[in-house]
C-alpha cells in the first residue's frame, strides 16, 4: 500500500488539449503517513486565450496568467513530484488525463501511478450525502474552501477529503472490508491493496466488531438498541387540557424549550381544537396560515391523547420533506416539553426498504454487475453499519444504480417470512414492530390510503389521524385508486424474468430444476415460446397505441411534452382500434398460458420445498415475484383496452420525439368522494385535515365536497397567519402587460419577459417566477436570456437548466441574485425566507388547461349534475393553487416582498376578485409597471 500520495488539482481553458485547450494554474498537495508535508501551487501561462466562462467560473484572467511560467518550464519542478506516489483527485479521469497530454506535448512521459478518485470514494464512504460536488462536501465535513475552482484551494481541501475518507475506510468492520473487495476490483481507485492492507491489521491486532455492529451472515449491521423489557415508571397521564397551564406559562413549557418563544394566538387556538375534536370524535378541516406553527399545534395534543388512551395517533404529510422536518426538528421539541419519552415512528410504502436477503443474494453475482451496481453495493454495506431504518430515501443513487433497488427492496410476494433468517433484522418488519408501539405513526398520503385498495392494512390499527398538506389528499387518492401500464415497465420484468440470458428464463431456475429433477424440458421449452410470443406482442401493442394517438392528436403537449389522447374503449372505432383489442386480448391469453405454467412449475418446488436450501427458495420467491409483477401489469393494461368503468377517466400518452413504444395509459377515478367518505372518514373516529390553502374566499364547501365529508358534520376553523402582510407584502398588478386572448402566447411572453426583466433589474437579487405551463417558462426563458446578454444575471429554468427541483432549489439558494423559473411542483413547498426571495411573479392565473383529461372529465360531470364547470371545479382548484403561490413569499415575520401578477383578468373580470379575496389582508396596487416600482422601491 501506497503511504504517499499526491493530490492534483488543475485548472483549464477547457476539456481537451487534442482541441488546444492548456491548464491556466495547477495545486498539489503531499501527504506521507497521513499528513500534508507539502505544497505545491502555480498560475500557469497557457499561451492561449482564456475563454468568458473559464474567467467567470475560476477568476482567473489574463493578466495573472500573463508574466507565469509555462507548462514546460513548470515541467522540472513538477516530476519529481509524481514518483513513487498514488495519485488523487476529485474526479480522476480529467486531471490525470490532461496532466498526461500536457506532458505528452512538451516531449516528457508522465510516470504510471495508481490513483484514487475521491468522487468515487466519497460516494462509497458518505453514503448518505446530498452531492459529492467538492463545495458540498467540504461544507458537510466542515472544511474551509474559500476560493472553489482554484486549484490550490481545490487540492488542499481535496486532500482533507481523501485523510477523512481514507479514516473512514479504516475504521470499516472487518466483515464490511472483506466483502468490499471483490467489488473494489473494478473501481478507477486502486482500493484493493489498501483495504487488504487494513484487514491484514484488523486481524492481527484481533479487533472484534461484533461489540459495536451486528455481525450476522457476513455482513455487518449498526446494532440496534435492545428492547427493555422492564416496565416503564408511571409517569404524567393527564390531558392536554390539565397539561396547557404548564405549557404556557411564564418560564416554563415552550417558554423553556425555545430561545425566543413568542406565544401564538393562531397557534394556542389550533392545538385546542385538535385537542377538542379527538376527545369528542370529530372530523375538523383547519387552515393555518403561514408561520402559525401548525406541525406543533397538531403534534402536541396528538401525542398526549395517545398516551393517555394507549392508541396510537397517525400522521401523514404528502412531502418527504415535511416528515423530515417533523422527525428532526419537531421530535426532538416534543422531548423537552413532555414529562414522558415520545415513542415516534416513521412508516412507508414497503419498496422503500432494503430485503436484506436480496442483497446477501446479490453479492454473489458481483463480476455481471455494471460499474453503477457495483458502486451501489459498496454504497449500501457501508450505509448497513449506518442506518437504523434502511430507507432508501436515506442514499443518494445514481441514476444507474436505481434499477438495482428494485431487485433489492422489500416486497410482499418475496418475503420468505420467518423462514428467512434475516426476519428479525428485517427493515420493514422492524418498521412496522416500532409503528406498532408508537404513540405518532408518521406516514405518507399513498400509504394511509392503501386501506381504500387492499384488504390488508399495512398501519396499525388507528382510529385518530392528522392530515398535513392535505390539500393534496383528493389527488393522492386519485392517484392511488388509478391504474398505469407503460412498455418501459413489462420490457424491465421481461429482462429480470430471463428473456435476455441465452437459456430463456433466470438461469438460477434452470440450474434448480435441473438439480432437484423437478422440471420437464417440455415445460421449460413452452414457458420460453409463450415469454418470447407476449414479448412480441407487446413490442407490437405499443406501437399500434402510438400510432393510433398520432394519428388521432386531438389535443396538445402537455406539461410534461407529451402528447395525450382521453379514450373510451367501447366508444372508440375503426380498424386500427380493433388491430389494438385483438393484439391486446392476444397478450392476455399468452399471459394466462405463462402464468399456468409457471404455477406448474413453482407447484414442483413448493411439493420439495423442504428439501431446497435457504439460498434456493429465496430464488424461487424472487421469480415468482417477477412473474405476479408481470400478470399484475397485464392485468391492468386488460382493464385499461378491454374494460370501462363510467367512474373513471382512460388516456394514453405519447413522447412526440421519443420511441415508438414510448407510450403510456393510464385511468384515474373521476371522483374519489365517496370512497373516501365510505372507506376512510366512516372507519376513522377523528380526522383533523390541515393545511395553509383549505379556503376559497373564506368558505370551505369546495373542500367539503371533494373530500366527500359533507354528511359528517365536520367543523371548519380559520386561524389566521401573525404575519402583517398590510406591512409586510404588496400584490402589485402591471396595467401596461396585454391581455394573452388579445395578443397570443408569444407576443405575450415577450411582454412577460421584459416586465420580469424590468423588475429584476431594479431589484439585484432573487426572484421566483411562477408559470402554468412550461412552453410559456421557455418562451420567456429564452426572451430573459437575450435580454441579459449585456448585464447577466444567473437564470435558473425548470426543464431547461439539468437537475432535480431539489438541485436547482439549492442553486438558487447559493447565488447572490438570480431569477428561478418554475412551473408545478414549483407553486408549493418551497421555503425561500429573508433575502432568498424578496419577489415573486406570478406569469398567469393557475388554470388547469381544460384539455387535461382529468380535468376534463371532471367538467363533464359538472354539467351533468347542474353546476358551472368553470365557477364548481375550475375556478377553486385556481385558487388554491394562486393561494399556494403566494404563499412562497412570506416566510418570517421579517420577511418583505412584492408579488406581481402578469394577469390582467385577476382584476378585469368578475371571477378575479376572489383570488384577491382569498389572501390574507394585503394591499394591492394596480398601475404602470414603471409606477408601480417607483412607488414600492422600499419594497424592492
Amino acid at each position: 500500500m501506497n503511504d504517499r500520495f499526491i493530490v492534483v488539482d488543475v485548472e483549464t481553458t477547457g476539456h481537451s488539449v487534442a482541441k488546444g485547450d492548456r491548464i491556466i494554474q495547477i495545486g498539489a498537495v503531499v501527504i506521507e503517513n497521513g499528513e500534508i508535508i507539502e505544497r505545491f501551487a502555480s498560475f500557469v501561462n497557457p499561451e492561449v486565450e482564456i475563454p468568458p466562462f473559464i474567467e467567470e467560473l475560476t477568476g482567473i484572467n489574463q493578466a495573472m496568467v500573463e508574466h507565469a511560467p509555462t507548462f514546460k518550464e513548470l515541467a522540472v519542478e513538477l516530476l519529481p513530484l509524481f514518483e513513487n506516489v498514488g495519485f488523487v483527485a476529485h474526479n480522476v479521469p480529467f486531471d490525470l488525463s490532461f496532466l498526461k497530454n500536457q506532458f505528452e506535448l512538451i516531449g516528457e512521459k508522465f510516470p504510471k501511478m495508481k490513483c484514487y478518485d475521491t468522487v468515487e470514494l466519497s460516494r462509497m464512504l458518505l453514503p448518505k450525502e446530498e452531492s459529492y460536488k467538492l463545495g458540498h462536501l467540504a461544507f458537510s465535513l466542515g472544511l474551509s474552501h474559500d476560493r472553489p475552482h482554484q486549484a490550490d484551494s481545490d487540492a488542499e481541501v481535496t486532500a482533507e477529503i481523501f485523510l477523512y475518507l481514507l479514516n473512514k475506510l479504516k475504521g470499516l468492520p472487518l466483515l464490511t472490508l472483506e466483502q468490499l473487495i471483490p467489488i473494489v476490483r473494478y473501481f478507477r481507485s486502486s482500493l484493493e491493496p489498501m483495504i487488504s492492507a487494513f484487514i491484514q491489521e484488523k486481524v492481527m491486532l484481533g479487533v472484534n466488531d461484533a461489540q459495536e455492529f451486528d455481525c450476522y451472515r457476513q455482513l455487518a449491521l449498526k446494532k440496534q438498541p435492545e428492547h427493555d423489557n422492564e416496565p416503564a415508571p408511571e409517569s404524567f397521564k393527564g390531558t392536554f387540557s390539565e397539561f396547557r397551564s404548564e405549557l404556557f406559562s411564564a418560564d416554563k413549557g415552550l417558554k423553556e424549550a425555545f430561545t425566543k418563544y413568542e406565544t401564538r394566538e393562531g397557534q394556542v387556538r389550533m392545538m385546542d381544537k385538535v385537542d377538542h375534536a379527538f376527545h369528542h370524535n370529530e372530523h375538523v378541516l383547519i387552515e393555518a396560515g403561514t408561520g402559525t406553527g401548525k406541525s406543533l399545534a397538531y403534534l402536541l395534543p396528538a401525542v398526549l391523547y395517545a398516551h393517555e388512551t394507549d392508541q396510537a395517533v397517525v400522521i401523514s404529510t404528502q412531502t418527504i420533506p415535511l416528515q423530515d422536518q417533523l422527525l428532526m426538528r419537531d421530535l426532538p421539541l416534543l422531548e423537552r416539553l413532555l414529562p414522558f419519552p415520545v415513542d415516534v415512528a416513521l412508516l412507508k410504502g414497503r419498496s422503500h426498504y432494503l430485503c436484506l436477503r436480496k442483497f446477501e443474494q446479490s453479492l454473489r453475482t458481483i463480476s455481471d454487475d455494471t460499474y453503477d451496481v457495483r458502486l451501489m453495493k459498496a454504497q449500501i454495506l457501508v450505509w448497513l453499519t449506518e442506518t437504523d431504518y434502511g430507507d432508501v430515501e436515506e442514499l443518494n443513487l445514481s441514476s444507474g444504480g436505481r434499477g438495482f433497488w428494485f431487485e433489492v427492496q422489500s416486497d410482499a410476494k418475496s418475503d420468505l417470512g420467518k423462514f428467512s433468517p434475516w426476519f428479525s433484522r428485517c427493515f420493514y418488519h422492524r418498521a412496522r414492530r416500532r409503528a406498532r408501539e408508537a404513540h405518532l405513526v408518521i406516514t405518507n398520503h399513498a400509504l394511509l390510503l392503501t386501506d381504500l385498495v387492499h384488504d390488508q392494512a399495512l398501519l396499525p390499527s388507528y382510529s385518530h389521524a392528522v392530515i398535513d398538506e392535505a390539500h393534496h389528499l383528493v389527488e393522492a387518492a386519485s392517484e392511488h385508486l388509478g391504474m398505469k401500464a407503460d412498455y418501459v415497465t413489462f420490457s424491465y420484468l421481461l429482462q429480470r424474468i430471463g428473456l435476455d440470458h441465452d437459456h430463456g428464463i433466470q438461469p438460477h431456475l434452470c440450474r434448480i430444476s435441473e438439480e432437484y429433477g423437478i422440471s420437464s424440458k417440455q415445460l421449460h421449452d413452452e414457458l420460453i415460446i409463450s415469454l418470447t410470443a407476449i414479448k412480441d406482442e407487446i413490442d407490437e401493442l405499443f406501437r399500434m397505441l402510438n400510432d393510433y394517438v398520432t394519428y388521432k392528436r386531438k389535443t396538445g403537449a402537455s406539461d410534461i411534452g407529451r402528447i395525450s389522447y382521453r379514450y373510451r374503449s367501447f366508444d372508440e372505432s375503426g380498424s386500427s382500434w380493433n388491430a389494438i383489442l385483438e393484439c391486446t386480448m392476444r397478450v392476455h391469453m399468452f399471459a394466462k398460458d405463462i402464468r399456468i405454467r409457471f404455477d406448474t412449475l413453482i407447484k414442483q418446488f413448493l411439493d420439495i420445498k423442504d428439501q431446497i436450501s435457504y439460498v434456493d427458495h429465496g430464488l424461487v420467491t424472487d421469480s415468482q415475484r417477477l412473474v405476479d409483477a408481470l400478470m399484475e401489469e397485464e392485468q391492468y393494461l386488460y382493464e385499461l383496452l378491454l374494460e370501462a368503468d363510467p367512474e373513471f377517466v382512460y388516456w394514453i400518452e405519447i413522447e412526440p420525439r421519443g420511441a415508438r413504444n414510448a407510450t403510456f395509459i393510464y385511468s384515474k377515478p373521476i371522483q374519489v368522494a365517496d370512497r373516501l367518505a365510505d372507506q376512510f372518514f366512516a372507519k376513522k373516529k377523528s380526522v383533523v385535515l390541515t393545511s395553509a390553502t383549505l379556503s376559497i374566499n373564506g368558505s370551505f364547501d369546495y373542500q367539503l365536497e371533494q373530500l366527500g365529508l359533507e354528511d359528517f358534520g365536520a367543523k371548519v376553523y380559520t386561524i389566521e397567519s401573525p404575519f402583517s402582510y398590510k406591512d409586510q407584502a404588496r400584490l402589485l398588478i402591471p396595467k401596461d402587460m396585454p391581455a394573452i386572448k388579445e395578443v397570443g402566447e408569444k407576443q405575450f411572453a415577450m411582454d412577460a419577459a421584459i416586465k420580469v426583466w424590468r423588475i429584476a433589474e431594479r431589484k439585484r437579487g432573487k426572484m421566483l417566477v411562477l408559470f402554468t405551463s412550461y412552453e410559456m417558462l421557455k418562451m420567456v426563458y429564452d426572451y430573459i436570456k437575450d435580454l441579459s446578454e449585456y448585464e447577466p444575471m444567473p437564470l435558473i429554468g425548470q426543464g431547461i437548466t439539468s437537475g432535480s427541483r431539489a438541485k436547482l432549489i439549492k442553486s438558487f439558494k447559493q447565488a447572490e441574485e438570480a431569477i428561478l423559473f418554475g412551473t408545478s411542483s414549483f407553486w408549493e413547498g418551497i421555503d425561500l425566507p429573508g433575502d432568498e426571495l424578496t419577489s415573486l411573479v406570478i406569469v398567469r392565473l393557475p388554470f388547469s388547461p381544460p384539455d387535461q383529461p382529468l380535468l376534463q372529465a371532471q367538467l363533464e360531470r359538472a354539467k351533468e349534475a347542474g353546476k358551472s364547470p368553470f365557477m364548481d371545479v375550475s375556478l377553486p382548484q385556481a385558487i388554491i393553487r394562486f393561494k399556494q403561490g403566494f404563499g412562497r413569499l412570506i416566510r418570517t415575520k421579517e420577511d418583505k416582498g412584492c408579488v406581481f401578477v402578469l394577469d390582467r383578468r385577476i382584476s378585469t373580470t368578475r371571477y378575479g376578485s376572489q383570488f384577491i379575496k382569498s389572501l390574507p389582508d394585503v394591499p394591492v396596487d394596480e398601475h404602470k409597471l414603471e409606477v408601480l416600482l417607483d412607488r414600492y422601491e422600499d419594497f424592492l
